[in-house]
């Protein structure tokens, strides 16, 4: 390289002295001069020439010795300041490569990221969850999620993501094992005390034609809004108990759905989005169906409004879901929060003893308008007994509903916001069994979502404990907080 430069500087010294030598000849030629005048002076300038050239000869000499003495390390070099307290250094460093990672497939971008949730959980732990009394759990510090995701596009309008969680929630993971036609009674595994790596989101979708994507593998099903907005932008630590008992959470299945206003109406194009889907039904991580029936969810958003209300950026979305499933005896159909009504009114995951169909269906709403969000969901839902092969279902036909609505205020923008919620479930299995809560918490955004912390009190009563005092107490406080860092 400085051989190379020396070379670019010695023409471009020489070439400036060439024009000087022959403007002067030029205009002495024009002024009639003698041809031995002329030619002497140019005799004189190639000597010149020629001795400049000697002199950039041994310079070029030098620098290749100075150049070749030096180690070479093969890499850029850059300028960096240092202070040693008193003054500042500038010295040259060598820059260091960076470590990067070639997609083994022909995708045109791959995104490798994850996040981790840390909880303190202190007094009545979960007992909003109707985790009290028989079900009660204890103070503890958990690893709420752990999760790392590997994302994907590639040019023929493919995208995937494939995505995996450390860690098992508080609700068994039940698989059936073995079902006796006769008796209805099943041998099932449970892996709820145990910590292992298991698949959360795995799919491929075809995003070709925005008005009707395709998706195969396995997500959350398209039910509840709640249920829907990912992990880490939720407004509190935990989801409501109304969403959890309800929803379905993530299955195995296919879908389509898409944005129908696309090409027809660019600028509303969210407007209207719709999602249909057929699923196994049972649960995730689950390659065997319970039996040869499918679950069917759809759900439609609307986004009526979206613009500047009293000077600020507003918007207000609209949703409602639909949902039919049969299921086989030994389902859990309460996969994220508990549902089945104990003997003292606490609440546990419910694990089918017989065969059911189930139809279920939400509303909701959310309006923002700055810093202000409020939102709303109802669910309701049908659980009904099914006789297979003279097997009777074992249990009576219930419909549990709930709701919630929550409000969220930033009161220093970005960074502090204060937010409430009161929810409520009925699970409609026993007179008097609903559970109502009131959640006041603060988030504090240390860099948006990606670092935020949360603290939370949540105040839950048992209105069968209140009507059945000899079961103990029939209200309930806890503390959460949250540590939450994604990469």
């Amino acid at each position: 390289m400085l051989v190379k430069k020396t070379s670019l500087v010695r023409i471009g010294i020489t070439l400036p002295l060439l024009l000087l030598v022959t403007q002067p000849l030029r205009a002495q030629t024009s002024g009639g001069n003698s041809e031995s005048e002329r030619l002497q002076k140019l005799e004189r300038a190639v000597e010149q020439l020629q001795k400049r050239n000697a002199e950039l000869e041994q310079e070029v000499s030098s620098l290749k010795k100075q150049s070749t003495a030096e180690p070479s390390t093969g890499g850029k070099r850059k300028t960096v300041v240092t202070y040693d307290g008193k003054t500042y250094v500038e010295k040259s460093v060598e820059e260091k490569p960076q470590i990067y990672v070639t997609p083994a497939g022909p995708e045109f971008k791959l995104t490798l990221g994850g996040f981790i949730q840390a909880n303190f959980e202190g007094g009545d732990v979960s007992a909003f969850e109707g985790r009290f009394g028989l079900s009660a759990l204890k103070d503890r510090f958990r690893l709420r999620r752990a999760r790392i995701n590997l994302t994907g596009d590639f040019a023929e309008q493919f995208d995937f993501k494939v995505e995996g969680d450390f860690e098992q929630s508080d609700s068994a993971i039940t698989a059936i094992s073995k079902v006796d036609v006769k008796t209805g009674k099943t041998t099932t595994v449970t892996n709820s005390n145990r910590t292992e790596f298991s698949g959360t989101d795995i799919f491929v979708n075809w995003h070709a034609i925005p008005e009707a994507n395709i998706k195969i593998g396995q997500w959350k099903a398209p039910f509840g809004l709640e249920q829907l907005t990912p992990d880490t932008k939720l407004f509190f630590p935990e989801r409501s108990l109304p969403t959890g008992a309800i929803t379905p959470d993530r299955q195995i299945g296919v879908q389509i759905w898409g944005k129908p206003l696309t090409n027809i109406w660019p600028q509303q194009k969210d407007l209207i989005t719709y999602y249909a889907g057929i699923f196994n039904g049972n649960g995730r991580n689950f390659n065997n169906n319970d039996n040869n029936n499918f679950m069917y969810v759809g759900r439609l958003e609307l986004q009526p409004f979206k613009g500047k209300l009293l000077g600020q950026d507003a918007s207000l979305r609209l949703g409602g879901d639909i949902l039919n499933s049969r299921d086989d005896a030994g389902t859990v159909i309460s996969s994220t929060a508990n549902l089945k009504v104990n003997a003292d009114g606490s609440l546990s995951a419910f694990t089918l003893p017989g065969a059911d169909e189930r139809t279920a269906w939400s509303l909701d709403a959310s309006f923002n308008l700055g810093p202000l969000d409020i939102i709303g969901e109802y669910f309701s839902e049908d659980v009904w007994g099914r006789t297979v092969a003279g097997v009777t279902p074992g249990f009576h036909d219930f419909s549990p509903h709930g709701w919630y609505v929550q409000g969220s205020y930033f009161i220093i923008p970005k960074k502090l916001q204060a937010a409430v919620r009161y929810e409520e479930l009925e699970p409609a299995q026993v007179v008097s069994d609903n559970i109502h809560s009131v959640t006041g918490g603060l988030n504090y955004y240390i860099h948006g979502d990606s670092i935020k912390l949360m603290a939370d009190y949540v105040h839950t009563w048992s209105d069968f404990r209140s009507v059945h005092p000899q079961f103990g107490d029939d209200n309930f406080d806890e503390v959460i907080l949250r540590m939450q860092l994604m990469f």
